[in-house]
């Protein structure tokens, strides 16, 4: 359990694909950005993604909050690029249960989730 933990320590200290936004050149045509906060608590994240054919193939996110939610993000970002919107579209929290590995509480959930949700969002609103 111990090892588990420290690797979410690791994306919270180290985390991937965290960069300031907004981002410059080569983010152009198939970006979108979203933000989403969880209010229960605090934590806020805004992802970036660049979608070309169909397919995420670069990612960005800021954000401030737990372990939890950095961690998930960070891992999730690592995860994303080089999947198809539908791959993304099916990922579920058993999704980011899996990557994190560590038994997360009903109170820390929505904190786990938050990434995915922002990028499911992004999702949404690049496809209208």
């Amino acid at each position: 359990m111990d090892l588990y933990a420290e690797n979410i320590l690791d994306h919270y200290h180290h985390p991937h694909h965290k960069l300031p936004l907004p981002l410059g050149e080569g983010w152009g045509e198939g970006r979108v950005v979203r933000e989403e906060k969880n209010v229960s608590c605090g934590d806020k994240l805004t992802v970036a993604l660049l979608i070309e054919d169909n397919h995420l193939t670069n990612i960005a996110w800021t954000g401030e909050g737990c372990a939890i939610s950095q961690a998930a993000m960070s891992m999730l970002s690592d995860e994303l690029i080089g999947k198809s919107l539908t791959e993304i579209n099916a990922l579920t929290p058993k999704t980011i249960l899996a990557l994190l590995n560590v038994p997360i509480g009903t109170r820390r959930m929505k904190c786990a989730l938050l990434g995915l949700e922002a990028v499911k969002n992004a999702i949404s609103m690049w496809s209208r």
